[in-house]
């Protein structure tokens, strides 16, 4: 009998679809603001996540969400770090 399922998956799991970002949705459900510890909003178009309570936007490159505060954004446009 051989194993017709993928390296790594589960026979029978149903994983959620990738999202756009190529990020697995249930990482970006529990990804959190490494500054405040407050949940994050995904924006697709700017593929960022956003802390709105410390108004930084995260970037996701290559599908990888790069949660370093020093590479974070800031949403106010005259922020400065």
């Amino acid at each position: 009998m051989s194993d017709t399922s993928e390296p790594g998956s589960a026979a029978g799991s149903s994983s959620p679809a990738p999202s756009p970002t190529g990020v697995d949705p249930r990482l970006l459900e529990m990804l959190v603001c490494p500054l405040t510890k407050s949940p994050l909003r995904y924006d697709a178009k700017a593929q960022e996540l956003i802390s709105d309570q410390a108004r930084l936007a995260y970037p996701i490159r290559d599908g990888i969400p790069i949660m370093l505060i020093d590479e974070a954004r800031p949403l106010d446009p005259d922020a400065r770090r």
